[in-house]
């Protein structure tokens, strides 16, 4: 099963909430394997200022990030190199709401004129695994907000979480992935080429009824999980 593989956790926290033109702060990405738990933490100089309302949300300034950050180009090119490296071994990266990272990763990257994840694997993006859609997909009336912390709590993992602290947030989801897994064993069984279709078809039919709302219209599949 996919579940027995090495799995691969992925957050970022960034520069504000549109991924097509935000800029990359801070990434995590835990490697999660028989030997354990290998950690990797990225702090990056975005070369922009880094705006308040971020700043509230994660905490990294833009002073800290001049005076403590990676060059930008460098963290880019070391997330993506270990990201592709796994994608192509075919182990699934977990990240919630992976639409947002995903593609923040693959503009930044094609911004500092880097190869994207898509060029460096041959192929489009992927294994990837979203606890955010599986949860949509197997739940998919329950009312109420489903952020991070509140699937945490809803599949009983919380933890006394940092949410908004990218090495924090991936910890988090880990946990609820294996929660929802324990909860619904079928997903564990399913393909990761399956579950790409799945999380692919709850991404396009939840756009599309929120398009609704607003009197909009959508006409799918659309892409994911790089959203552009």
């Amino acid at each position: 099963m996919w579940s027995e593989q090495p799995i691969v956790g992925f957050d970022t926290e960034t520069t504000g909430v549109d991924p097509t033109r935000e800029r990359l702060v801070t990434a995590s990405v835990i490697v999660v394997d028989g030997q354990g738990a290998r950690r990797h933490y990225w702090l990056a100089n975005p070369e922009v200022e880094i705006p308040l309302q971020a700043q509230n949300v994660h905490g990294i300034s833009t002073e800290q990030a001049r005076r403590e950050g990676e060059p930008i180009g460098k963290v880019l090119n070391e997330v993506a190199e270990l990201l592709a490296h796994h994608m192509a071994a075919g182990h699934p990266v977990v990240a919630y709401n992976a639409a947002y990272d995903f593609t923040l990763i693959e503009c930044e990257l094609e911004r500092h004129g880097l190869p994207t994840l898509a060029e460096r694997l041959g192929h489009e993006v992927g294994p990837v695994v979203d606890p955010y859609m599986l949860d949509r997909s197997v739940d998919r009336y329950r009312k109420g907000k489903r952020r991070l912390e509140n699937l945490a709590e809803h599949y009983g993992v919380a933890d006394d979480d940092s949410f908004h602290n990218a090495e924090a947030d991936v910890l988090a989801t880990l946990r609820v992935l294996g929660a929802m897994l324990r909860r619904y064993p079928e997903l564990a069984h399913d393909s990761l080429d399956h579950l790409m279709d799945v999380q692919r078809q709850t991404y396009t039919e939840f756009q599309q009824f929120m398009a609704s709302r607003n009197g909009q219209q959508l006409t799918g599949p659309l892409p994911w999980p790089v959203a552009k």
